[in-house]
């Protein structure tokens, strides 16, 4: 298999193009929360329970960081940190009732700022974004 060529410029358009919507999308949102505590916070929900040196991992922040983060949600009743079964000197975080409250209300406005926008194109430029999402889910999911 090949390797497509690529234009330097489709992909500064393509990154200027994802970065926006992400910016209006976290914008959307009506929760006091960071970037970083519903980052960490979709990531406790996904992975949980998680010690929160891998939840750091995950994030690709320092601990100190993460520490903060954490410490925020806690306070916030978003997060428990529960004794580790196997090794009581550590702890897991795990997402609250609260945050999956949460979770679904900041979900269910950004998914209808998205539907807003994808209702005004034309079904042609429907079709062309829906053609796209293997390509750009594929995208999202690679590691690093």
């Amino acid at each position: 298999m090949t390797t497509p060529p690529t234009d330097p410029q489709d992909i500064t358009r393509l990154r200027v193009a994802v970065g926006r919507l992400h910016r209006r999308l976290a914008q959307r949102s009506t929760s006091e929360l960071t970037f970083a505590q519903i980052s960490a916070l979709v990531m406790v929900e996904k992975h949980g329970p998680i010690r929160q040196g891998e939840l750091a991992a995950r994030e690709k922040v320092a601990a100190p960081s993460m520490t903060r983060t954490v410490s925020g949600l806690v306070e916030a009743g978003l997060v428990q940190k529960i004794p580790d079964p196997e090794d009581g000197r550590s702890c897991h975080i795990v997402v609250t009732e609260a945050a999956r409250t949460l979770l679904e209300k900041i979900r269910t406005e950004r998914s209808a700022m998205l539907a807003e926008r994808v209702a005004r194109l034309t079904p042609e430029q429907y079709s062309t974004l829906v053609d796209a999402l293997p390509v750009l889910e594929q995208l999202a999911e690679e590691a690093d």
